[in-house]
């Protein structure tokens, strides 16, 4: 079955995830992506360690993932926003230098599951995932639409303990034993 399926024998693990929005120009108020995702995060079963709101800045970018990466509370770090092909959207850039390890696959179905929302519209965006140390990194586009078909179509079914034939939760380290 394409995307797998969820083993309802097994026991789901919830998991600890950080949202950061990405933007010059979003506050608390308008960031409705990220509304969306802690939404998504705590529906899910997950606990919403932390969220915050960064400027389009890849030092500052950087720095707040490096605080979650070092946080043993947090297994998962999801982006929004910053991934298109403005000066300014340096999202990618950013975290791929924190990457040990590129998820490229995940830009593959990013790609696929985009097409079917916005067309070829969906090579204008530059969404990508990778592992720093011991945590996940999605990085998504800013728009609500995007924010939701990457968290229902592709990162949900990833960090649930039940999907098979895997989850990337064997992936991370402190979960492989269990």
């Amino acid at each position: 079955m394409p995307g797998g399926k969820i083993d309802l024998d097994r026991s789901f693990t919830p998991l600890g995830v950080a949202v950061m929005t990405i933007s010059d120009s979003r506050d608390r108020s308008t960031d409705t992506s990220g509304d969306l995702l802690a939404e998504r995060i705590t529906s899910a079963g997950h606990a919403l360690k932390a969220r915050a709101i960064v400027g389009d800045d890849k030092a500052a970018i950087q720095a707040q993932a490096w605080r979650w990466i070092d946080d043993p509370a947090v297994d998962v770090i999801v982006s929004t926003g910053g991934t298109g092909l403005t000066d300014r959207d340096i999202a990618p850039e950013a975290f791929r230098e924190l990457f040990d390890r590129e998820l490229e696959g995940f830009t593959v179905l990013w790609h696929l599951v985009s097409y079917e929302t916005v067309g070829v519209s969906t090579m204008q965006s530059r969404a990508c995932a990778g592992m720093a140390g011991n945590t996940v990194i999605y990085v998504l586009p800013g728009s609500t639409g995007a924010c939701r078909d990457g968290w229902d179509q592709l990162i949900s079914r990833q960090l649930d303990s039940r999907h098979r034939p895997c989850s990337i939760l064997e992936a991370l380290p402190r979960y492989r034993k269990r």
